[in-house]
């Protein structure tokens, strides 16, 4: 949905990624919650927790709800298998 943020962002650009969305790391076909932004930077964490990492504006996007649970699914997955379930 488009549209433009307070601070002039429009919606679905990476400075308009608020902190605790679902995006998805384009260059490394990574998933990860965004936790912050330096300068025009995104920073991402794993879904599980994990080290953050940097991305770079044009390789960021929102994570599709198709994407958000297939993430989590497979997150789910790789607990219960490194617990013995």
């Amino acid at each position: 949905m488009a549209g433009t943020w307070a601070d002039g962002q429009e919606s679905g650009t990476p400075a308009a990624l608020e902190i605790g969305t679902m995006a998805v790391d384009t260059k490394r076909n990574k998933v990860g919650w965004v936790m912050g932004h330096v300068g025009p930077r995104v920073q991402l964490r794993p879904l599980e927790s994990g080290r953050e990492w940097d991305v770079e504006p044009q390789d960021i996007r929102e994570a599709s709800g198709d994407e958000a649970l297939s993430a989590r699914v497979a997150e789910t997955n790789r607990r219960s298998q490194s617990r013995g379930f």
